[in-house]
């Protein structure tokens, strides 16, 4: 009977294991894909305009402090809804695609990074309050951000 229980207790840690790590890979493919729909957002007509316009957006800075990665990506996305939107016709569904993969809880999850120390010290800042900036630098700090994000994953 208890060699039983043993076994039974060993399976179920075992489950455990692998739902976390099966999560944690899951993480690691939507912020690659994240950052291959990002890179297909660079190469559109749109956004080539807005860079040579030099329109500028609100950006969170490119060391973003360890419990604001999420208000950060809020903020990355809140621009893209504003100032992305003009897009028309076949350009529209990258950055719908972007759009919807920031707001996917599986990339909230893979970005959020807050240590239990600095919880109760960090305060974020307002998108609103962040300095503005070119759209080519934005498109960089959110593409730093995703890969700071994947690379604290792949070390865990």
């Amino acid at each position: 009977m208890k060699l039983v229980v043993l076994f039974l207790a060993a399976v179920c840690c075992c489950c455990c294991s692998l739902g976390s790590a099966g999560e944690k890979e899951d993480q690691k493919y939507k912020l690659q894909e994240v950052r291959s729909q990002l890179g297909q957002v660079k190469k559109l007509e749109q956004v080539k305009k807005m860079m040579q316009n030099e329109t500028m957006l609100n950006s969170p800075p490119h060391d973003v402090e360890d419990c604001c990665y999420l208000s950060a990506l809020q903020c990355f996305h809140d621009n893209l809804e504003v100032h992305f939107n003009g897009t028309r016709g076949i350009q529209r569904k990258p950055l719908r695609s972007l759009r919807r993969s920031l707001k996917n809880p599986l990339t909230k999850k893979a970005v959020e990074h807050c240590p239990p120390e600095k919880k109760t010290t960090t305060t974020c800042h307002e998108c609103n309050s962040q300095p503005k900036v070119n759209v080519t630098v934005f498109l960089d700090r959110l593409e730093s951000l995703i890969q700071q994000a994947l690379t604290r994953l792949e070390s865990k």
